[in-house]
């Protein structure tokens, strides 16, 4: 055969090939309302996220309620054994969970927040700040005369053992609430409203607007979480909502979970064990030192806690300022950082 005729069968070929891609035809429209060009919608995503997570939680509350019937009456202080096994369980039920979906959407867990190679550095700086940052708005309250220490409570191994206790209790806290609502649910709703900003505004900053749009959604949830807390205040409310749009900040700036980990765990900590003062209305049993607050509520706290006081959102304002100039940026867009590269 020669090179003309040769030309010819290729050239025939390529036609034949670019006609049937043509021809080829498009996938069932079930299919197109439950898959788009990155798998799983994420509407449905967050759905059966939601719908297995609803599923096991109630498993689990069944089995509690059996072993430990409640009893109606409401504690004053949470004890620390307590806050420990409320933690634990939903906490773990969200890691399964999180990892299944990852395992039907076939995407490395790593992205939604719990993955990458920095985990250790951003953990123990973010726990260093959390601590400085709850002990600056202490020691403004306390010097303002809002804050009065009135003793010690605890002494010799007992601080350490409770201290010890406590750090793990809110070290689970941390856990809990940043994965559960700066986790995958983050992750999938920016997924889906940058695709809706994409297909709307063909913007090359789709992922930036879903990332914030989720954060405003979840942020205000995250806030809101806390109105059932005894003794909780609008300021405190409001506070709560902003923690979690700068926990977020740290989330855009790192692409990890793990900085707003770490220092949610100090700042819970100093707060309710080492200082004795309310946690968004809420007291621990066994803390170091006994306090009360004096004066105004929207000043000193009241019976919500350093975090009701209109002091801290000076200190928050700070913590945005201490995310943007010493957390370095992620190397990658948001929905592909977190994977060790």
């Amino acid at each position: 055969m020669n090179t003309e005729t040769n030309d010819l069968v290729t050239t025939g070929d390529a036609s034949l090939l670019s006609s049937e891609t043509a021809q080829s035809p498009k996938p069932p429209m079930v299919h197109r309302i439950f898959i788009g060009p990155d798998g799983i919608r994420a509407g449905w995503s967050l759905l059966i996220f939601v719908g297995l997570l609803a599923a096991l939680m109630y498993g689990i509350h069944l089995v509690a309620v059996r072993i430990h019937p409640p009893t109606g009456k409401p504690q004053a202080e949470i004890g620390a054994t307590f806050a420990v096994l409320n933690e634990l369980f939903p906490f773990l039920a969200i890691l399964f969970i999180t990892w299944l979906m990852s395992k039907i959407e076939r995407r490395p867990n790593g992205v939604y927040g719990l993955g990458g190679g920095r985990k250790a550095p951003l953990f123990f700086i973010g726990a260093v700040w959390g601590f400085l940052c709850l002990s600056l708005l202490v020691g403004i309250l306390w010097k303002s005369g809002l804050l009065v220490i009135d003793k010690r409570l605890l002494f010799g191994a007992d601080v350490l053992r409770y201290g010890a206790l406590w750090l793990f209790g809110f070290l689970l806290v941390g856990l809990l609430e940043e994965y559960l609502t700066r986790g995958y649910l983050q992750y999938t709703l920016t997924r889906g409203l940058a695709g809706v900003y994409q297909a709307i505004f063909k913007t090359q900053h789709s992922e930036v607007l879903g990332f914030w749009t989720a954060a405003l959604c979840f942020s205000l949830m995250f806030g809101l979480g806390h109105s059932g807390n005894p003794g909780e205040s609008p300021i405190g409310l409001l506070s709560a909502g902003s923690a979690g749009l700068v926990f977020c900040f740290s989330l855009w700036r790192t692409g990890s979970l793990w900085w707003a980990v770490g220092f949610h765990m100090a700042w819970d900590w100093a707060q309710s064990f080492l200082y004795g003062v309310a946690d968004s209305g809420l007291m621990v049993q066994h803390h170091l030192l006994a306090t009360h607050p004096v004066g105004k509520p929207i000043l000193s706290g009241g019976t919500t806690g350093p975090e009701g006081s209109i002091f801290v959102i000076a200190v928050l304002l700070l913590i945005a300022v201490i995310i943007a100039t010493t957390l370095p940026k992620r190397e990658h867009g948001y929905l592909h950082a977190g994977v060790r590269r």
